[in-house]
Order: structure tokens, then sequence, then C-alpha cells
């Protein structure tokens, strides 16, 4: 697994003529593409509030895909985005949903392979910045402000224990860590904010740990 920032992108140069509606959105649409690992070959973007009635005339659609491609903010090929999807085959349909959220600005974005499926909510909270609120289901809480590990795991006992303790050997410290399930026994999240960026070697080490199903890591 390739291990990267789930929110290196933001920067003084933007594309578009929103920082909300275009920066930010192509952050939300970076961190699903990270958070998946690899390039999705379909794409079901749902977009709320003003994003719905707004996301052509400020390129939230393109924004968006141009993330799904790894694209930078101030990529320019972000402009083209939509074109480069169809040309690599991808599949991408938008929706203008009118149920009510918590934020004007959100976008929920389930991205597939054939193989593997992945559902992020991430909101765009202005000046280029994006905040995932959802993956999967479990509630959360990611604005990159801060170094962060995102661990899956089974609901087992022990496995809550076998990640703080590798940190912990580490010295890394952690300054907020909330954990979530969908059921007893279930899959759960960890979502673990640290005071350094953690290398990817204790990355791994934290992979291999028992009940782990996967990691993900967002660098300051």
């Amino acid at each position: 697994m390739k291990y990267k920032s789930v929110f290196d992108i933001i920067g003084p140069v933007m594309i578009g003529p929103s920082s909300s509606h275009t920066a930010g959105a192509a952050r939300i649409g970076r961190a699903a593409r990270t958070l998946f690992g690899k390039e999705p070959v379909w794409a079901e973007i749902h977009l709320y509030g003003s994003f719905a009635k707004t996301y052509r005339g400020h390129g939230t659609d393109v924004a968006i895909v141009g993330g799904l491609l790894d694209f930078d903010t101030d990529d320019k090929r972000i402009g083209k985005s939509l074109e480069i999807a169809k040309e690599k085959g991808m599949q991408i349909r938008f929706h203008e949903d009118e149920a009510a959220t918590e934020h004007p600005n959100t976008a929920r974005i389930r991205i597939g392979d054939g193989k593997e499926e992945q559902e992020l909510v991430g909101i765009s909270i202005g000046g280029g910045k994006a905040e995932i609120t959802e993956l999967n289901g479990f509630e959360l809480r990611l604005s990159g402000n801060h170094p962060a590990v995102l661990v899956m795991h089974n609901d087992r006992f022990g496995a809550i224990a076998s990640v703080t303790q590798i940190l912990a050997k580490y010295e890394i410290n952690i300054g907020r860590m909330e954990v979530s399930r969908k059921d007893i026994g279930k899959e759960a999240l960890m979502v673990i904010e640290v005071d350094q960026n953690v290398d990817d070697h204790i990355l791994k080490e934290l992979e291999d740990a028992a009940h782990i199903l996967q990691i993900a890591k967002i660098v300051d």
C-alpha cells in the first residue's frame, strides 16, 4: 500500500473561480482517491446544497474529478478533467441531491474498480480547505490540520492496544483519538491524531499487527 497525504494539495495557487467550490472540492476528490489507494474505474458523486445548485458554473464537477485523478489544486489539467477521465475509461455520474445536510458544500463520493468500493463524505469549509466527515459509514473528523493515522480493524479485544503500543514504542504522542464501530465484533475505525508524521516503516508494523485490516496516514 502506498502511503501519502490526504491533505497535501492545498496551496496559494488554485484553479477555478471559487476556493470553496473548486479547490475545496478538489481536495475532497483527492482524499477519496488517496484513501481508496488507487485510481477508481467509476464514481457516483452526489452533490448537496450550494454544490448541487452551482457545481457546473463554479467548476465543482471538474474539481472533484480532478481530485479523483490525483491532480493538485493548481494543476491546469483540472479544467479538462472530465475529458481526461473519459479518455481513461472512468465512468462518472453526478447527482443533484435535495436531501438536507449540515453544511451547504457537501459531496458524497462512491468509487470502485470492480473489486472494491468506497464511500466518503466531505465538506468544503472555505479558503480551499476541506473536511472528511464520513468514510464507509463511519463518522469521523478529518481536517488535515495535524498528522493522523486511520486504522481500519476488526472489533476485537487488544486491537486498539496493539496500535497504541507500537506508537508508544516509537515515542509518538497521541493528541486525539476516536474509535467507532458498526456493530460488536464487526469492522471498526480508529482515527488517531499525532504530534509528528509517522514513518512508513512504522505504518507497515501497524498494518501487520493483530486484527488490523488497512492503514492510511495523513501528513502535516
